[in-house]
């Protein structure tokens, strides 16, 4: 028992033995101390020259910093100590590390990432039709250059990192936006302002279709969009042509915003795949330009063609509506033709009522035509053959004119 005792207290002493004379490790003096004094010792001395240095990583925006502790360190100090021999100078490595590289590299790049923004338009049913936006170009860090150049950093003397960037460039241009948003087409016709109830089934009809935008290959419905025409929907008693005859209805008027967009809409070079003629002809369009709308039966539909959005913008002001189409031209200039080939003599009828007494209008046979300038080239599309009936005279009974009829003229 004694000798065993004995043993562990060598054991237990040849620990703490302290280490020979005139060692240095980098160039410090241990001599004399123990490992574990020696290792704490020259620890202590690394740590202190550390917090006088640090790293900095430099951006476009400013610099990230980083000292002890975010920088630390590993080094083989006990593994130099264990074989020192007197008056030993040896060399001890240290190497030093940014605690927690991935995610600080992680931050810095979400911090400095800027995101690609492409020319834009943002489309207005008010003031100026678009607010235009230049747009950005992008960036993203080199992720896997920051991490090498911050090792090899540590490594060395501590110089400063500069970010590396990988850039994202816009893919389109202003102009181009610009061009996919242009003026298509602008039609207006005039109405008389001081016809109150009439004047407000317009402008009503026409807010409801303003900043509409139809995508390319969309089909417009004007019944969809403005919807039933009814008193409790703002609409008023106004007159309207029903079965050849003028009379009042509720949403008169309405059937004048429709043929303005009609005309635009085939200006624009869109294609109308429903339209109805009125029974009589109008008077704020020529004959096979107008497009009468009613109930749900009878609608103006037109079709998106085009490989862009089409905008569509109204105003009504001073007795004036007009419809304005943006878009991506086809290249192409659109006009419309309306060509007048016969008449229909309007009948007479005779009436005791003084207040029946009207003086009538003939009818019009007519056709429309899309003209289409491409270049120079043209191009005559038939697009309807109208016949609007006449307005019959109705005179007094005892009036001395005679009525005789009149055959139908056509060219």
């Amino acid at each position: 028992m004694s000798a065993l005792s004995a043993g562990i207290i060598f054991c237990l002493c040849g620990f703490a033995l302290p280490l020979p004379k005139g060692v240095t490790v980098n160039g410090y003096n241990v001599g004399g101390m123990t490992t574990t004094a020696a290792v704490t010792h020259l620890r202590r001395i690394t740590e202190e020259e550390l917090k006088s240095r640090s790293l900095k990583i430099i951006s476009n925006n400013g610099v990230y910093a980083f000292s002890y502790p975010e920088i630390s360190y590993k080094d083989n100090f006990r593994a130099v100590l264990k074989s020192a021999r007197r008056g030993g100078d040896y060399s001890a490595s240290v190497s030093y590390y940014l605690c927690g590289l991935d995610e600080i590299a992680t931050a810095i790049c979400r911090n400095e990432r800027i995101e690609r923004i492409e020319p834009s338009a943002q489309f207005q049913a008010e003031g100026k039709p678009f607010i235009y936006d230049e747009g950005r170009d992008g960036r993203e860090v080199n992720v896997a250059a920051l991490k090498t150049d911050v090792l090899n950093s540590l490594k060395g003397g501590f110089e400063d990192v500069h970010l590396k960037y990988i850039s994202s460039f816009r893919r389109t241009n202003m102009h181009t936006v610009r061009e996919n948003t242009s003026l298509l087409s602008e039609f207006s016709t005039c109405f008389d302002s001081s016809n109150v109830n009439r004047s407000s089934n317009i402008r009503l009809a026409a807010a409801l279709i303003n900043g509409v935008v139809l995508q390319s290959g969309e089909c417009f419905s004007f019944n969809h969009i403005v919807g039933a025409r009814l008193p409790e929907r703002g609409f008023y008693k106004a007159k309207t042509i029903e079965n050849g005859e003028y009379t009042e209805g509720i949403g008169g008027g309405v059937c004048q915003v429709s043929t303005t967009l009609y005309n635009a809409a085939l200006l624009a070079g869109l294609t109308v795949t429903e339209y109805h003629p009125h029974s009589l002809a109008v008077g704020y369009v020529a004959p096979s330009r107008d497009a009468m709308v009613s109930g749900s039966a009878c609608d103006l539909k037109f079709k998106n063609t085009t490989q862009f959005p089409v905008y569509i913008r109204s105003e009504v002001s001073d007795g004036k509506i007009t419809f304005r189409l943006y878009g991506k031209s086809d290249g192409a200039v659109y006009s419309i033709e309306s060509v007048i080939t016969g008449s229909v003599p309007a009948p007479f009828e005779k009436t005791d009522n003084p207040e029946l007494v009207r003086e009538g209008r003939d009818g019009i046979i007519s056709e429309g035509y899309l003209v289409i300038n491409r270049g120079g080239f043209i191009k005559r599309v038939k697009l309807r053959k109208d016949r609007y009936m006449p307005v019959k005279h109705v005179i007094l009974a005892s009036s001395s004119e005679e009525i005789t009829e009149i055959p139908v003229k056509t060219d």
